[in-house]
């Protein structure tokens, strides 16, 4: 601590400029924390935490590598039950307050891991951060292991740890097997790193709850997933809940658009010919997009769009074709646009017959 600090703090209390003389204080912690000096450090984190006057709130907390996330206004959380489940149960162990507070959500990109991580901190009443990872990574030989204490180091100092939730997203960046790593050794001392200060993180906050995601679960290092309490599978969506979830984005989405026609029939139809449907994530974009991109002029486009995006092809299918694949004429004429409005008539009917009869 230099004497220029001392000046300051009595400068921000003279003011009564609370948010610099907290960020005062907290440097302070910081630079004794830095020294070596972690009893005395603590104790100024405690009376700060103890005073209640500078817990971080928005804007007013400033940190080089947490940023805070809204988690206000979220839309519903269309989980599979098993997953939901889950998030109940993590919510019910913090609640218990015994220490366990790390938790690893695994899954393929778009389960909804992120989404999750948001909504157990507004289940919680609590702020949740996000580690910055474009700051954490650096190109310099040993700077992102410094980093990574640096980020653990403010995690440990932030006070009223009982009102926070920190995100590692996709921690895999910084967390591969380091067996398997091309850097062996840069990776192993990184990741040991990381190792030694989640164990710090447990002795030291037993109050704050920090959840990681990942989307390669099966290259992940052994040691480091035994340093959480819990690991949540994501991969659990049976065909049932994706089209679940692909119904209530098309319901949220479609009321946005004039001149487009809701037909919840065909569309459920054109997901249940998809061999493999997409996840959430993906999903969301697909349905959006479809009916973004859809001819204004034509009030079924979105669903010949959302036809091709998921199954393809469908300029180049018959109209028997098709037919196999459950669908009635009149979807067919949908999908393909095809009908004669001005004698009301069906052309698919008529291809279908036709085609009916050439295959005799």
């Amino acid at each position: 601590m230099k004497k220029q600090n001392v000046l300051n703090l009595i400068k921000y209390h003279v003011e009564r400029n609370e948010n610099s003389f907290r960020n005062e204080a907290i440097a302070i912690a910081r630079d004794f924390d830095s020294t070596g000096d972690y009893q005395l450090s603590e104790y100024i984190m405690g009376l700060m935490s103890e005073s209640n006057l500078y817990a971080p709130q928005g804007k007013d907390f400033e940190s080089e590598f947490l940023k805070q996330v809204e988690t206000r206004n979220l839309g519903a959380l269309n989980l599979p039950f098993e997953i939901s489940e889950d998030i109940k149960g993590i919510i019910n162990a913090v609640n218990h307050n015994v220490g366990i507070n790390k938790f690893l959500f695994e899954g393929l990109p778009g389960s909804g891991k992120t989404e999750a991580v948001k909504n157990v901190a507004r289940l919680l009443d609590r702020l949740l951060f996000i580690v910055n990872f474009e700051n954490l990574i650096d190109s310099k030989l040993g700077q992102t292991n410094k980093n990574i204490t640096n980020v653990f180091r403010e995690i440990n100092m932030l006070p009223n740890a009982n009102k926070i939730v920190i995100l590692f997203d996709e921690i895999d960046v910084i967390a591969l097997d380091r067996i398997n790593s091309n850097d062996v050794r840069e990776m192993g001392r990184v990741t040991s790193t990381i190792l030694r200060e989640l164990d710090r993180l447990t002795d030291l906050n037993k109050e704050i709850v920090l959840i990681a995601t990942t989307n390669l679960y099966s290259n992940f290092d052994k040691a480091l997933i035994r340093r959480f309490d819990a690991v949540i599978n994501f991969n659990r969506y049976s065909q049932e809940d994706l089209i679940e979830v692909a119904e209530y984005y098309f319901s949220l989405f479609i009321k946005n658009f004039k001149g487009i026609s809701k037909d919840t029939r065909l569309f459920r139809k054109i997901l249940r010919n998809v061999k493999k449907l997409p996840y959430p994530g993906e999903m969301k974009n697909i349905i959006k997009t479809s009916l973004a991109f859809s001819d204004i002029g034509s009030e079924y486009d979105y669903l010949k769009r959302l036809y091709n995006s998921l199954i393809g092809n469908l300029e180049q299918k018959n109209i028997s074709q098709l037919y196999e694949e459950g669908f009635t004429i009149r979807e067919i004429e949908k999908l393909k646009g095809e009908r004669d409005e001005e004698k009301n008539k069906s052309t698919v009917a008529r291809k279908l017959n036709k085609e009916e009869v050439e295959n005799e």
